[in-house]
């Protein structure tokens, strides 16, 4: 069987985490290439792989590692924010990343970073002290479900970032950013009038570069490597955690706008 075909149902959500932890879509999705080009060519990695998501993911991790301590000379696939990752080690956010948005359990977080359980645990603890160090923002949410609209809100406030406001509807988000701009954006994508979540973002970045956390039902659906695709993205039903991490790495890779 074919390597793309033994690992095509965990491919969507590597390319998730990878775009997640560099911030940047082209970024992470290069370097998931670079991982299955390394299997492709080395057939005891390939072997590996049979093994499932964990193996995957290890192999991706030893690729970023590598790129990341060599500054990756590629030029053109630099992070945009490259200097600020001296600022916060790889492996915290990678831990969290990996426990929290992909909710791999500690123990194989410790088998993909090559660390104990306890190290990975510790890791997550450093992540999340980061995290509680951030300046807040203004987060817009655009969702149609009042509920989770409501759950979003006050995990935004508990976070310390502010409400700039909820849009069930694209014309109401188009209404909200007429009068200024959020620091951040959290977009469901099937509104309620039937209107695009896309589209109501797109309307916004046309106006200013804002970082967007999409959560939805279907990821994998957005998550193909073939086009323009979101960098963040969060599955429907969401676990609160994931939600929290994935606005943390996003605004760890953006300057907040203070609305």
């Amino acid at each position: 069987m074919p390597l793309g075909t033994r690992i095509a149902a965990h491919l969507p959500y590597l390319r998730r985490y990878a775009r997640a932890l560099t911030g940047d879509q082209t970024r992470g999705d290069a370097l998931v290439r670079a991982t299955l080009e390394a299997a492709l060519q080395d057939p005891s990695l390939q072997q590996r792989l049979e093994g499932g998501r964990v193996p995957l993911f290890r192999a991706f991790t030893q690729i970023f590692t590598r790129a990341f301590e060599e500054g990756d000379s590629g030029g053109d696939s630099l992070i945009p924010a490259e200097l600020r990752l001296i600022s916060l080690a790889p492996l915290p956010r990678q831990a969290l990343l990996l426990t929290s948005l992909e909710e791999f359990s500690p123990i194989q977080a410790g088998e993909i970073l090559n660390a104990t359980p306890e190290q990975v645990q510790e890791l997550v603890e450093t992540a999340m002290a980061e995290i509680a160090r951030q300046s807040a923002t203004s987060v817009l949410i655009i969702e149609d479900e009042p509920l989770i609209a409501m759950q979003l809100e006050s995990m935004v406030l508990g976070m310390g970032h502010r409400l700039f406001g909820i849009a069930a509807t694209r014309s109401k988000a188009q209404e909200l950013v007429a009068y200024g701009t959020p620091g951040l954006v959290l977009a469901d994508i099937q509104l309620a009038d039937g209107s695009s979540g896309l589209d109501a973002v797109d309307d916004l970045l046309a106006i200013a570069d804002v970082p967007v956390i999409f959560i939805t039902a279907y990821p994998e659906r957005l998550l193909t490597g073939n086009r323009a695709e979101p960098t963040w993205l969060v599955a429907k039903p969401f676990r609160e955690q994931a939600v929290r991490t994935a606005i943390a790495q996003a605004l760890f890779f953006r300057a907040p706008v203070t609305a």
